[in-house]
Formats: C-alpha cells, sequence, structure tokens
C-alpha cells in the first residue's frame, strides 16, 4: 500500500523534488527493451536473479545520459545512496563500484518517494529479527536503538517480538536466494533510513525535517498565539506586484550593464583573457586618479559611493568641510567590528563606545536617545552586530 502526504509549503518537505527524476531514470533502467539487463548471478553460492553489475549500471548513464565518467558514476552512486539499488556483496556499503560487483533493484514499495516515513516499530521488528538471527550479535549502535525502543515501545514489545518470530520463521521457509536477496535489501532499507553514527543520512533536510503538518497534536494557547501574531505579520507585509518587480530589475540591469566589465567588455583590455594587468591597475581601491566609468557608478546611490574605498576617501574630505568625518569613521568602525576577528568583538566594541558614544568622546557621533538606549543596553553583552542600530542612524545621516 502506497501512502501518500500532502506537501504543505516550503517548510515541510518529505522528500525533495529530484528523487521524481532519479524514479523517471529508474523505470527506464529497469525496461525490458531499453533499460539494463539482468541475469542470475552467483552469490555465495547462491544463484541471485534480476542481478546487474556495477559497470552495467555505469555504461547505461553514461549512454543514456550522454555525460562524463564521473558525473556518471556519481549519478550512479547516488541511486545506491537514496536506495533505489542495492548490493549484494557488500551490503553495508552503499556505494556504486565501477566494476562487476553485484546489486539489485530495489522494490518500489521502499523507494524514498513514497513518502511514508520509517516506522519505529518496524525498525523494532527488523532489529529484533537480527537479534533472533544473530543469537544477540548486533553492532553497537543498533544495541543502543534496540534497547531505546524496548524501553519507548515497551507496550507492544510483545507485538514486535512475535513478528520477528514470525518474520524470521517465514525467512527459513524461502529459497537460500530469496533470502539472502531481501536480507540484504532490507538492510539497504534500514541503512538509508536509520543512518549509522559517521555515515551521512541523505534524507536528512534540517530542524525543519520534523515538522509534519498532517500529524495530529493538541496546540497549547501559546502555539496558537505564535500562529496569529505570524499572520498579523503576513498580512502587514508590502506587497509588491510582479511587473513592478520585474521593472525594477529591468532597471536595475540597465543602470549596471555599461559598469559590467564581463557583460560590457572592459578598458584598455580584458584581464580575464589577456595577460594585460593595466585594467587592475586602474581600479585598484586607492588609486590616485579614478577612471570616469568609476566616478559615474558613485552616483547610482548611496551605497555604491560607501562601498567604494577611493569613494569613501573621497566623501571623508567633503565630510571634514563639513565637520563631520567622524560619521563615516564610526560607520567603518562598526564594519570592522562585523567582519574582524571574533576574539577581538568585545575588544572593540568597547574602544568605539570610548571614542565614539560615551559623554565627553573625542569623536561623539549624535544619535537620537532611543538608538543610544538600544546600543548601550547591548553593550552588556557586545557581539559583531551590538552597534547595528548606531550604524544604520549614521548611515541614514550621511545619505541624506
Amino acid at each position: 500500500m502506497t501512502i501518500t502526504r500532502l506537501d504543505q509549503g516550503q517548510r515541510y518537505r518529505p522528500r525533495m523534488a529530484f528523487l521524481k527524476k532519479i524514479e523517471a531514470l529508474m523505470m527506464e533502467m529497469q525496461n525490458p527493451d531499453t533499460g539494463i539487463k539482468t541475469q542470475t548471478q552467483t552469490v555465495m553460492i547462491a544463484n541471485i536473479p534480476h542481478a546487474v553489475t556495477g559497470n552495467d549500471i555505469l555504461q547505461w548513464i553514461l549512454q543514456r545520459l550522454q555525460i562524463t565518467a564521473e558525473e556518471a558514476l556519481h549519478l550512479g552512486d547516488l541511486f545506491v545512496k537514496y536506495g533505489y539499488i542495492y548490493p549484494l556483496q557488500e551490503p553495508k556499503n552503499l556505494t556504486l563500484k565501477a566494476d562487476g560487483s553485484l546489486y539489485r533493484f530495489q522494490t518500489p514499495y521502499f523507494w524514498p518517494v513514497q513518502s511514508w516515513a520509517a516506522d519505529d516499530t518496524d525498525y523494532a521488528i527488523y532489529l529484533a529479527k537480527k537479534n533472533i538471527k544473530r543469537k544477540g550479535i548486533l553492532e553497537e549502535y543498533e544495541k543502543e536503538h534496540y534497547n531505546m525502543l524496548n524501553q519507548k515501545i515497551n507496550y507492544k514489545w510483545d507485538f514486535v517480538i512475535m513478528q520477528a518470530k514470525e518474520q524470521y520463521k517465514a525467512g527459513k521457509e524461502r529459497k537460500k536466494e530469496d533470502r539472502y536477496a531481501l536480507d540484504c535489501q532490507e538492510r539497504a532499507y534500514w541503512l538509508v533510513n536509520r543512518t549509522p553514527p559517521g555515515m551521512q543520512d541523505v534524507l536528512e533536510y534540517g530542524v525543519d525535517r520534523v515538522t509534519d503538518p498532517n500529524e495530529n497534536k493538541k496546540n497549547t494557547m501559546e502555539a496558537y498565539r505564535r500562529e496569529i501574531m505570524y499572520y498579523q505579520q503576513a498580512i502587514v507585509k508590502t506587497r509588491v506586484k510582479s511587473s513592478v518587480s520585474l521593472g525594477g530589475l529591468v532597471k536595475y540591469s540597465e543602470q549596471f550593464l555599461s559598469n559590467d566589465p564581463i557583460l560590457s567588455g572592459c578598458l584598455p583590455s580584458n584581464p580575464w583573457i589577456t595577460d594585460d594587468p593595466e585594467f587592475w591597475d586602474l581600479n585598484a581601491k586607492l588609486v590616485e586618479v579614478p577612471t570616469r566609468m568609476r566616478v559615474e557608478r558613485w552616483a547610482f546611490n548611496f551605497n555604491e559611493l560607501i562601498r567604494d574605498p577611493k569613494g569613501r576617501q573621497n566623501f571623508q574630505l567633503f565630510l571634514k568641510k563639513e565637520f563631520s568625518g567622524e560619521n563615516l569613521s564610526f560607520w567603518e568602525a562598526c564594519e570592522d567590528l562585523k567582519y574582524g576577528d571574533q576574539s577581538k568583538v568585545k575588544e572593540k566594541a568597547e574602544e568605539i563606545y570610548k571614542l565614539f558614544l560615551a559623554p565627553g568622546a573625542r569623536r561623539w557621533i549624535n544619535i537620537d536617545g532611543t538608538t543610544m538606549g538600544i546600543t548601550v543596553k547591548g553593550l552588556k553583552h557586545p557581539h559583531r552586530y551590538v552597534l547595528d542600530a548606531a550604524q544604520t542612524h549614521i548611515y541614514m545621516l550621511m545619505k541624506k
């Protein structure tokens, strides 16, 4: 039975979109006419039907997608890591070997795109069956999971043991080759869905992966309060029509087109395709005479001026004439605090406060009382962005 879930928004992503593309390739790969030809192979004195070699998989990918051997090997490796193909000779090693190593195609029921979660009860049954088969010899991480699940679902542990015994008994009645192939298949599935320590979890999406909107759980007042706040913020958020947004993008691109050395070329010569370094010399950070194109760019917006070291140098000369040169010095000190050494953050924050913000400071800057209160409060526990409010205030003053 296939259980489907509704994908609600960006936060909950039960499976990656590219897995559907892998699924389409898997269907082609197993096509009787155009896919890989499977055959019976001998493994551990057992004749395993429908087996393929790693080299056959690699060659099929190369011919079908017309890509390089390195890319084909990487893609085949992903097929194995995501559980679409499982190894027969080294069940613990989920990698594709481009040789005569044998593999089989995983049953579509166990493909990740089916979007059904690996249940704790199923995993407990698998571990219990393995424990019975190997007479208590499990991997260390499997022992930890086994004991943890024993405590977690202790109320139905009798059912788990009963199911494990029945599955073990049914497995013994199968043919040797079928039993071996099914064991490899099951092990590969749980290596993907219950990743051992030190092995990459390919199905992990970060903290949002555990957020399941289909889960029935009782919400608290605090949860409803956060949800209401989220929707209130969403309602007042400024919306822009797509036509306006695209128009702004076109306008921005047209404005900067002539100043883009890659799109419009650069004078006197292109240093990316020649050995002439004159372009870099003319556009050095603090060149004595800036180029005309560089100066024109300062007129686009204030951010272009203040990001350019030469532009800031000229702007500083202007501010000194206006007796407000300390504003730009403060802005530069805040930038140094943001992107400087982490071990010196506290020391730099204290120096900036004493030089620019403290009462009677040598280069005191003029900011409003609210911003000063926020800044002083933040300086009790300084961090990289503790002066953001004051820096933004000074930035707006300089811009005006």
